[in-house]
């Protein structure tokens, strides 16, 4: 496993809310993975996007087999084989092999509410052209949102490799790493317990999810996300913001093409992060060597990078997120 544009800090080097966050995660998961340690440059977003994914995937009563499923057939539908292994690995660990092959081979289960589980997590990526929105609970609906965001972090920031030489893809090294996670996957997680390592929001936690440790959670990484806006002006951000609306989750056919187009009308000094940002939203392992040199020019920091990505990210997330508040309204 290596990180396509940073050195993380390690966790017996981590201080403060970073090594909080590290602890948390050995304690009620498989440690501080490395989908969680690229994040560690911007500690907000770490232990928001930790605090999301925990109460809605690991926390709470909801079936964790339909989790696992819904956050790898997101992952399949955003294209991050890095999570779509990871997330097959843990369907093992769960007792659910047959059901976790099928989503590598991005089929379609045979029993009747699975298979709704993973046409509604793949309608998702455009919910404006399916109508998408959520008959489930926060656990379900929070997971889903939280791989929306994961996906592109993870596709943007990781080489898709979970293994050296691709092992994780064999069947074999998932039944043997599920075996191996499966008691960590299987222990029941106290709800909420994570929420404490999150600052004072000021977004209040969205109707889906209001009574919920999935809402605050939710509100926290929109919150600490949406602040990597900051390293843009005004033109540069409308363009993201306008561009997800329209494009609805579509996938560019030559990404770096199509992003030079998009930011023809930005001003200079903003192009090359809103370009970073909207293939952060679009198609986030697309970014190159050559983006991120550009962009280090002006923001060489790990934070910044992680802080942009993270923007675009949370953009495209909280597009599929106001499908569901307009389904409450």
């Amino acid at each position: 496993m290596t990180y396509r544009f940073s050195t993380p800090v390690k966790a017996a080097a981590a201080t403060g809310l970073t090594a909080a966050v590290y602890r948390q995660m050995s304690d009620d998961f498989l440690g501080p993975l490395p989908t969680f340690q690229v994040l560690a440059a911007v500690p907000e977003v770490l232990a928001a996007t930790w605090a999301l994914m925990r109460e809605a995937l690991l926390a709470g009563n909801a079936s964790r087999v339909d989790r696992e499923l819904v956050a790898a057939a997101v992952s399949r539908a955003n294209r991050c084989q890095f999570c779509v292994d990871a997330h097959a690995t843990l369907l093992h660990a769960l007792g659910a092999p047959k059901l976790a092959e099928v989503v590598v081979r991005d089929g379609t289960p045979t029993e009747t509410r699975q298979a709704e589980l993973v046409a509604w997590a793949r309608a998702s990526r455009s919910p404006g052209a399916t109508g998408w929105t959520s008959p489930y609970r926060p656990e379900v609906t929070g997971t889903l949102l939280a791989f929306h965001f994961i996906n592109r972090v993870v596709s943007a920031l990781l080489d898709p490799d979970l293994l050296p030489g691709g092992l994780q893809r064999s069947p074999l090294v998932r039944s043997v790493g599920g075996w191996f996670s499966a008691r960590a996957a299987r222990e029941p997680k106290e709800a909420g317990r994570s929420l404490a390592l999150l600052g004072a929001g000021t977004t209040a936690a969205p109707a889906w999810a209001e009574d919920s440790p999935v809402g605050v959670a939710y509100a926290a990484l929109t919150d600490a996300a949406a602040r990597g806006g900051d390293l843009l002006g005004d033109v540069a951000r409308q363009t993201v913001t306008a561009t997800v609306l329209w494009e609805d989750g579509r996938f560019p056919a030559r990404p770096a093409d199509w992003a030079v187009d998009l930011v023809r009308d930005v001003p200079g000094r903003d192009r090359v992060g809103t370009r970073i940002a909207l293939l952060a939203a679009f198609a986030p392992s697309a970014i190159s060597v050559g983006d991120v040199g550009l962009w280090r020019l002006s923001h060489p920091a790990d934070a910044d990078l992680v802080r942009l990505v993270a923007y675009g990210a949370i953009t495209a997330t909280d597009y599929v997120a106001r499908a569901l508040a307009s389904a409450h309204l």
